[in-house]
């Protein structure tokens, strides 16, 4: 290879890394800008609407109760519209989110903007706002309480398994898939779900202004779609976020001009779980598996 080869090759060589490099230094460029706008934005002083959404199986999540506080004090968060997508969750879940919310609700106002399932302790959180939308096809209600179980004696009887237990009481570990369900273990529970319930359904008069015949006609635990939810004044208005905007402007006098930002907080174990449970199988990481005790849900999602 001649001398002026050599030279030619040596040339498109360094001109390929000079381009690679180029690029390089671009990409880092725009990287560092996109980290401090992302950083800087919370400082800017700017007026805003903040967007909150409440999906999946609902917790008693108290980064979330903290973030709640913290737009509560931020001057420049002018409202709150909750977007749910939520099947529901714990009751105690439901009803912190609730107090948290109606907190907020007290210095500024706060709509509901329910997607395809608002039920359960997810219509809770929505009662706590000042109004409800929803869209007409928007699955929502299930107002009630369950506490589940399952006796499996038969079955350990014929693998020939017999459980031992030894309890300060008869009602100690009631219910107790290892152990048959008495009446009287059945009769404790039940007064349990009944005077959360009860809890659940005050939440629902006081909100709506009901009743206590037409809170208790409307809480038998049935699902609503958005119309029928309409016509029984579960929710205020159909529609999304468009009309939300719309009423804030009209009755609250928030200008539809004001950016909307969204807000939220993601802990770091949640995003390694959400992230194998994409990996592994939606199954291995079900939501539905980890709720204990007193829940208000329809139809969990399994993930």
């Amino acid at each position: 290879m001649s001398a002026e080869t050599d030279h030619i090759v040596d040339r498109r060589r360094l001109k390929r890394r000079l381009t690679f490099w180029r690029i390089a230094a671009v990409v880092a460029v725009i990287g560092i800008i996109v980290v401090a706008a992302a950083r800087d934005e919370p400082l800017v002083a700017r007026d805003y609407v903040a967007r909150l959404a409440v999906q999946g199986i609902i917790y008693d999540d108290q980064d979330r109760h903290a973030l709640l506080k913290e737009l509560t004090s931020d001057d420049n968060v002018k409202a709150l519209i909750i977007r749910i997508n939520s099947p529901g969750g714990t009751v105690v879940g439901g009803e912190a989110l609730y107090h948290s919310v109606r907190k907020f609700a007290k210095k500024k106002p706060v709509v509901a903007v329910m997607g395809e399932t608002a039920t359960s302790a997810a219509y809770m959180v929505a009662i706590a706002t000042d109004r409800i939308f929803a869209h007409a096809g928007s699955i929502t209600g299930s107002i009630g309480v369950l506490m589940q179980t399952a006796d499996v004696t038969k079955l350990l009887e014929k693998i020939g398994v017999k459980p031992e237990s030894v309890k300060s009481g008869r009602l100690k570990a009631q219910p107790n898939p290892m152990e048959p369900f008495s009446d009287q273990a059945r009769t404790a529970i039940r007064d349990v779900v009944l005077d959360l319930y009860e809890m659940f359904v005050g939440l629902v008069k006081e909100r709506r202004q009901f009743d206590d015949a037409k809170a208790k006609k409307l809480a038998d635990g049935r699902v609503y779609t958005g119309r029928q939810a309409l016509k029984n004044g579960l929710l205020d208005s159909l529609g999304g976020e468009a009309a939300a905007r719309q009423w804030l402007a009209e009755k609250r006098k928030i200008p539809q001009k004001l950016p909307v930002r969204d807000v939220g907080v993601a802990p770091l174990s949640e995003k390694w779980r959400e992230l194998l449970g994409g990996i592994v199988g939606k199954i291995v990481f079900s939501e539905r598996l980890r709720l204990d005790g007193p829940i208000s849900v329809w139809h969990p999602e399994l993930r």
